[in-house]
């Protein structure tokens, strides 16, 4: 773990330029990808093939890639209503208990936003609609972990937005089947069909269309490095939500922070893999000290120790600066996935805030309720985009369509003026559509 004394080395530090490398692959993965392929390639290289092979083959492209990449042969690619009934009973009452709270929860948040949001507009000369997307599709990724809260922040608001169809493609486990809590969540979600397709062939058949997936106009929902490399080659074709990188939280905490709050939180986004960001800038040199003791403290009985431990190693910053007009200043700069304010009168500083994904406000507000429970979304900006980009909302989901009318008086009006600048642009057809127009008046 890295320690910065003084506002300017953490500015230093901190002030990311948006250089995501989305190429770079470990060597374990390279010579996977030899495998599979059968000479050396490159990520981007090996999902440009896949995307083209999906789109001129289509079902037997994706029976074969699961083959070759997942190392299981499906019969069928869709999985039916019997499964997913039957999912019901495999998983606890608890959770899906659970799940029913954060569904409620999340579909709340966005109907509000909803309601703020979607106000259509005619007048006498202009007006613009509101028009939700036909078909959306959402991924959602498994790995050693299930991610059933994933599929109700991409379904939900996109249900709630008004979507029509939702097409969910998620890898299947080794017996070929999608796991219990996934499907129950995509039922509560109220997701239309669900194929057990991963990786790079999922956002092909997505987007292009097969016999089996139809063709949808927006993919959303995160994945790996191949996954992201499909969504980035897709654009154009449909549009993508994001290209989300590693999950990353920042907290800004003073001396009444308690250090076994700090510790664990960093501690939850470090234990997702060896990627993740995280950053403590605070105005305590006596919380650092602390808080870097309870990391080993913590770390010590987590399941997955070997995880947060490497990526605490590589990735973890704590910062100590003056006062938090400087630790605001800095965060601001790395405009984080999550920020935590565990400071005194936390709701003050809201309004100081630019940058950020989602904010967490005061002691009792950890990421992981955010994750799971809260309502927002929590498909949040990375990799420092929570500059100029938005977490998953409603308005994903819907286009704008603007409308023109014009009259005998409006035309007469400003006729003149939009002949003039056909003109000067050089296109005389467009000045002689007006003029045709102004003549019969």
């Amino acid at each position: 773990m890295e320690i910065i004394n003084g506002f300017e080395a953490a500015k230093a530090k901190l002030s990311r330029q948006i250089t995501v490398d989305l190429g770079k692959v470990s060597p374990k993965t390279q010579q996977r990808l030899k495998e599979i392929f059968s000479r050396d390639i490159t990520a981007s290289e090996a999902v440009a093939q896949i995307l083209s092979d999906v789109k001129e083959k289509g079902d037997a492209a994706v029976l074969d890639y699961t083959l070759r990449i997942d190392q299981f042969k499906i019969s069928s690619l869709e999985v039916s209503r019997q499964e997913i009934k039957a999912a019901y009973n495999q998983v606890d009452q608890d959770l899906i208990d659970a799940l029913k709270v954060a569904a409620e929860r999340i579909r709340q948040f966005h109907q509000e936003q909803k309601d703020y949001i979607f106000h259509g507009v005619i007048g006498n000369e202009w007006g613009q609609l509101v028009r939700p997307l036909t078909r959306a599709g959402l991924y959602t990724p498994a790995s050693t972990a299930v991610y059933p809260s994933t599929v109700l922040m991409t379904a939900i608001p996109a249900k709630v937005a008004g979507v029509n169809e939702l097409i969910h493609c998620t890898p299947p486990r080794s017996n070929g089947l999608v796991p219990p809590a996934t499907l129950v969540a995509a039922d509560l979600a109220g997701v239309d069909r669900v194929f057990r397709i991963g990786g790079a062939q999922a956002i092909a058949a997505m987007a292009y269309g097969t016999r089996s997936v139809p063709k949808v106009d927006k993919i959303c929902g995160p994945g790996n490095l191949f996954v992201t490399l499909a969504k980035q080659a897709v654009f154009g074709v449909v549009d993508i939500d994001a290209l989300q990188g590693p999950s990353e939280v920042l907290i800004i905490a003073d001396d009444t922070a308690k250090s076994h709050y700090c510790a664990a939180d960093l501690i939850a986004q470090a234990e997702h893999d060896q990627l993740p960001q995280v950053v403590l800038v605070t105005t305590s040199t006596r919380l650092a000290r602390e808080v870097q003791q309870e990391l080993a403290v913590q770390l010590a009985n987590l399941p997955r120790q070997k995880t947060a431990a490497e990526s605490l190693d590589a990735r973890a910053v704590i910062a100590v600066v003056k006062t938090l007009d400087e630790a605001v200043q800095i965060s601001n700069l790395y405009a984080p996935e999550h920020l935590e304010l565990m400071i005194e009168k936390a709701e003050s500083y809201i309004d100081r805030i630019i940058n950020a994904g989602c904010i967490f406000v005061g002691e009792l507000a950890p990421v992981p309720m955010g994750d799971y429970i809260a309502g927002p979304n929590h498909s949040l900006p990375t990799g420092g985009t929570a500059r100029f980009s938005s977490p998953l909302n409603v308005a994903d989901f819907i286009k704008f369509i603007d409308v023109v009318k014009v009259d005998k008086a409006l035309i007469k009006k400003l006729g003149p003026s939009a002949i003039i600048i056909a003109r000067a642009e050089g296109l005389e057809a467009h000045a002689r559509a007006i003029e045709l127009r102004l003549n019969d008046q």
